[in-house]
């Protein structure tokens, strides 16, 4: 027995647990093997991913007409691009760990793939979980979005054999398609608690070392090799309070030119066109009577900025290694050092912050201590319900609110941005993150907020058989309508809605949630017509209308449908 798939075999029965109730109500799964296996699915999406649970779940498509394709993860356009993860898993009940991935599992996704991205290609019968979500890219490609495709194989044992890759060469998808192999010794590594990272940095020429402020600083150079080898060595441990998974080699424009330039014939460019790494620790020593090529020895070392260039080093020196190509010892990059405090978690975060803001990133951790959010938890509260303003790893209540769900449910109803709750989460606490938590946001229009986007997106999981179809792709634009129908129920304005009327509208919304969603359905059907008129609308066109939000100004025309005006608080 492998220890490693032992312990995956354990933690399955937790998991289990966790999505049993979501398995049988949203896909019909309740039998024990299937559920073993949909709970292995859910944690390589969840733990490689780094997805809150709900989100993880809602990548899942295993089940009857899933064309191979076990989940699916799509991101937002970014810079004229957009990234796809497929998942395939094939979980054994026998814990040696040595079975390999199979050839017709690899074939299958070949065939997926071949298929989902390409607009015109017939689909054949795939359900309705997937084909929402397969639409919504290829709505995205006609849009002229180019996709990057991420294809992860997951098992309990070994890797695809030499003819699977064949297969894989032989599809010709080339750098527009990426492959990984994700089994128990992979999860395994990631899910460890994580141990102090101690190590020697070996610095190339002159370098400035400072105390300052009870801290000290080291800006110098470093050689390539030494990252490459401290990645194999720590990997992952490094990069525990870096805001950013790894991108890949391919598919990311920033990761691809740092392999370029490793591989050029002028590696020593490399120094001039990166911008560095940021690494903090707990304490760092060096011989200060030398003059320069210090070897810095440091405690608890993690780099905040610069994961992405530190993992695309390593990859790439590894892959010049196996076609033995020579490491490039001219290639050096500029590191600073920063000893903080060991109670200086607030200026770790404000590192991470600063000098990853360059490019777009998940911000939420990083806003969780603001006044903002810490005022909505403290009025949430009041209400009975738990505001999370950090991620935390355990299960969710149905008394919890997220802060990521709060900000998609009130620029949503709230803000009448439906398009932008759904495809610009990466904003949602950068740009828009004073539109959607403004000075007059309370606890009262928050919980209200996520309870009628619960409603929505509980429905666009599991519609009714007599749901239009539309209901799969409309959930924020449903939300935002039902919150019209509410406020004129109460016959009261946004500005209105607080903790002293929120016994009623929390009454409201879950004994009308039915009315409220139908209304909703027809003012969004109404306003389909408006725009496309008797004309059959394609799920392509659905997922692209409701994606650039053209029904927006048709919506908020509420004396067509007789609902009472109600100005938005900004």
């Amino acid at each position: 027995m492998d220890i490693n798939a032992s312990i995956i075999d354990q933690r399955l029965s937790g998991v289990q647990d966790e999505i049993r109730e979501q398995a049988q109500s949203e896909l019909g799964i309740n039998e024990v093997v299937r559920l073993k296996s949909l709970a292995f699915v859910y944690l390589c999406v969840k733990t490689m991913l780094d997805l809150d649970m709900d989100e993880a779940f809602d990548c899942l498509t295993e089940g009857g007409g899933d064309f191979g394709v076990d989940a699916i993860h799509l991101t937002e356009e970014i810079d004229g691009e957009f990234s796809v993860t497929l998942f395939q898993a094939k979980y054994k009940t026998k814990l040696d760990g040595d079975a390999e991935f199979g050839e017709n599992a690899i074939n299958a996704m070949l065939n997926a793939i071949r298929h989902i991205f390409d607009p015109s290609a017939e689909l054949g019968t795939i359900n309705a979980r997937l084909l929402a979500k397969v639409e919504t890219a290829r709505s995205m490609i006609r849009d002229g979005y180019i996709p990057r495709v991420r294809a992860i194989a997951c098992n309990n044992g070994s890797k695809w054999n030499a003819n699977a890759q064949a297969a894989i060469e032989r599809e010709g998808f080339g750098e527009q398609v990426s492959w990984e192999h994700v089994n128990h010794d992979v999860l395994i590594n990631i899910l460890q608690k994580i141990k102090p990272v101690d190590e020697t940095l070996r610095l190339i020429g002159k370098a400035m070392i400072e105390d300052m402020n009870f801290s000290r600083v080291c800006i110098g150079r470093i050689n390539v090799s030494e990252i490459a080898a401290l990645m194999k060595t720590h990997g992952e441990k490094l990069l525990q309070r870096n805001i950013r998974s790894y991108l890949g080699l391919h598919g990311n424009r920033v990761n691809e030119g740092i392999r370029a330039t490793l591989r050029s014939d002028h590696p020593s460019d490399f120094y001039f066109f990166n911008n560095g790494l940021t690494l903090v620790c707990n304490d760092f020593s060096y011989n200060a009577l030398q003059g320069g090529d210090y070897q810095i020895k440091v405690e608890n070392l993690q780099i905040v900025n610069g994961g992405q260039t530190c993992m695309t080093i390593f990859k790439t020196l590894e892959e010049m290694s196996a076609q033995d190509r020579p490491t490039p010892e001219s290639a050096y990059v500029l590191v600073r050092i920063y000893k903080l405090p060991k109670d200086s978690e607030d200026m770790v975060l404000q590192i991470t912050h600063a000098t990853n803001s360059q490019n777009p990133v998940d911000l939420k951790d990083l806003k969780s201590n603001d006044e903002k959010q810490q005022r909505l938890q403290n009025s949430i509260e009041e209400l009975g319900f738990n505001y999370r303003r950090k991620r935390m790893d355990t299960p969710l209540r149905a008394s919890d609110i997220t802060s990521g769900v709060a900000a998609e449910a009130i620029l949503s109803v709230w803000r009448t941005a439906p398009h932008q709750a759904k495809f610009l989460a990466r904003e949602h606490f950068g740009k828009l993150y004073d539109t959607i938590f403004s000075d007059a946001l309370n606890g009262a229009q928050t919980v209200i907020a996520v309870l009628l986007y619960r409603i929505a997106e509980n429905r666009r999981k599991r519609p009714a058989a007599n749901d239009p179809v539309f209901v799969r792709y409309a959930s924020c634009f449903i939300a935002m309508q039902m919150g019209k129908h509410l406020l004129q129920a109460m016959n009261i304005n946004l500005a209105n809605l607080d903790h002293r009327n929120f016994a009623q509208a929390r009454l409201l919304t879950e004994t009308q949630s039915d009315t409220y969603f139908t209304q909703a359905s027809t003012d969004i059907q109404e306003a389909l017509d408006g725009l496309y008129g008797k004309q059959e609308i394609s799920l392509q066109q659905l997922s692209a209308t409701f994606r650039r939000g053209d029904l927006i100004t048709r919506l908020d025309e509420p004396s067509k449908r007789g609902v009472k005006t109600n100005e938005p608080t900004h």
